[in-house]
């Protein structure tokens, strides 16, 4: 269309030139002839601006739909498509394998992806925390492994090295905390290379503040929901009944698949890790009251489970709660306080 405008220009650009005398000559001594030619000169004359005004304006619409066709997200919408991408590669998708024993079972099986000795008993999300291959979830995604002492459940994670290229690796139990329903995971990274996620702070976050929420609810790989900063400071309950204190609230959905994904703000760092959604009694739907661990209580507790195993707080002599049988069996009658027990020197953490 623009190379139809410069031709267009270029034809009408041949007509001959308008003489002075000819448009200064008045109407009563010019022969009605002459005031004829006159007359479609001056429109001529006229002809080349004429066009020229076209031929820009039609430009000008040809570049901005060339434009709009090259680039179709407005500028909100490319950065969230930037985050994504960005921050998806980190996040992982976990599975709880059952293994169905029989004579034929290997070591082997648990490499099979899906197989007759291998049932899904659950699925969930977490982020890798370092190239070393150490996975951050919720205790309660692999609270079944964790618990296991038959050696039936194996945990098979999903996700992509720093190329793009996805695959499957077995995950091992490296720590968990009940108390904070976190847990980490090991992967052999022989041979890759992974992504760990941007670490951020939750101390300085906001209500109203943009958050955005990334996992595999229902066992849909790489799902991102989007939502605000509902609420700082809640309590939520523990897998063991602990209160978990300093939760975000959020409006992005969190649901069933979700637990233990991370919780990103709008610079892709992660604030939090996407632990639980308030339902509507019987119905299982959300009611947009969702949850996240505070990233700096996962900062504090991670690093205890990958070297001791345990968090922190068993390695101090404290422990989140002892129920009063056990504490009575222990030989001490010290009541809970609102922050931990003192363990009998028998129950000390080594």
């Amino acid at each position: 269309m623009v190379l139809g405008s410069f031709s267009l220009l270029h034809i009408h650009n041949h007509f001959p030139p308008i003489h002075k005398h000819n448009i200064t000559s008045s109407s009563s001594n010019t022969p009605k002839s002459q005031k004829n030619l006159l007359t479609r000169r001056k429109t001529i004359a006229f002809g080349p601006s004429l066009f020229i005004a076209v031929a820009s304006s039609l430009t000008h619409l040809a570049l901005a739909q060339h434009q709009q066709q090259e680039d179709p997200l407005e500028q909100e919408e490319d950065r969230v498509v930037q985050l994504f991408q960005e921050a998806s590669p980190s996040v992982v998708f976990i599975k709880d394998l059952e293994i169905v024993r029989s004579p034929k079972t290997t070591s082997d099986d648990v490499n099979l992806i899906e197989d007759e000795n291998a049932k899904v008993e659950g699925t969930g999300s977490g982020f890798i925390w370092d190239k070393f291959g150490h996975i951050v979830t919720n205790y309660h995604v692999v609270a079944k492994l964790a618990t296991d002492g038959s050696g039936i459940h194996r945990c098979k994670i999903y996700l992509a090295d720093t190329r793009g290229n996805g695959f499957y690796r077995e995950g091992k139990i490296v720590g968990v905390d009940p108390a904070c329903d976190l847990a980490v995971l090991k992967i052999n990274v022989e041979g890759i290379e992974l992504k760990p996620v941007a670490v951020g702070t939750s101390q300085n976050l906001h209500v109203g503040q943009s958050c955005f929420a990334i996992g595999n609810p229902y066992g849909y790989e790489n799902t991102l929901t989007t939502g605000v900063v509902s609420g700082l400071g809640r309590e939520i309950p523990s897998p063991n009944g602990r209160a978990i204190r300093g939760a975000i609230q959020t409006d992005a959905d969190i649901n069933a698949g979700n637990s233990g994904g991370p919780l990103i703000d709008s610079y892709g760092h992660v604030i939090g890790v996407n632990t639980a959604t308030f339902t509507r009694k019987g119905t299982g739907v959300s009611s947009g009251v969702n949850f996240a661990i505070p990233i700096d209580t996962v900062v504090q507790t991670v690093p205890y489970l990958i070297v001791y195993g345990t968090s922190y707080k068993d390695r101090v002599g404290t422990c989140p709660w002892i129920p009063p049988a056990l504490m009575a069996k222990g030989g001490t009658t010290l009541p809970n306080d609102d922050y931990g027990s003192l363990i009998p020197p028998d129950l000390m953490a080594k």
